[in-house]
């Protein structure tokens, strides 16, 4: 079935009880990546051109998206490949930090890519301005802990098989 055969099959929207109580409710950003790792074992990470960190492919889920639909488009839009995205590794909260809300984040398998698939990589120069191949412990010094615990779960989990739930990136 379609996402448009689903919805139709739910009905009509239920009314709101309290006028307006919809609009008051929290929303969360969600965001949508993928693990990638060469055939050392090594992490592929992107170096955005707007932060001083690094981060996996993956991106910004938009209203109405499935995550993996997102991180799909976002590995396409960011490296110019054409992949299919494995299970999901990892779903982590993360709490408020200045100015940006609550997150919540998902980790898809993109799986092992070979040297001819890193080699046709395509960054998109106004976002990206390389991609580096780094082993877990070299991840650390260039995001923030947060990122790197959660890239390490990620990564333990796509050898394990598991799939794993953090929050602000430890398990619970």
């Amino acid at each position: 079935m379609s996402f448009e055969q689903d919805m139709a099959a739910e009905g009509e929207p239920e009314a709101e009880f309290n006028p307006g109580i919809a609009a008051r409710l929290p929303s969360k950003r969600v965001a949508a990546g993928a693990l990638f790792r060469d055939g050392q074992g090594r992490i592929l990470m992107v170096e955005p051109a707007y932060k001083p960190t690094l981060e996996i492919p993956g991106g910004v889920v938009e209203a109405d998206e499935p995550p993996l639909d997102a991180c799909v488009r976002e590995v396409w839009e960011e490296l110019g490949l054409d992949l299919t995205i494995g299970r999901l590794l990892v779903v982590d909260w993360k709490p408020r930090h200045g100015v940006w809300g609550d997150i919540i984040s998902f980790i898809f398998d993109g799986g092992v890519l070979t040297e001819d698939e890193i080699a046709a990589i395509k960054l998109q120069p106004d976002e990206l301005r390389a991609v580096h191949r780094l082993a877990i412990a070299d991840i650390a010094e260039r995001v923030r802990p947060s990122m790197h615990r959660r890239i390490a779960q990620a990564d333990e989990a796509a050898r394990s098989g598991e799939t794993i739930y953090l929050q602000f990136s430890r398990r619970v």
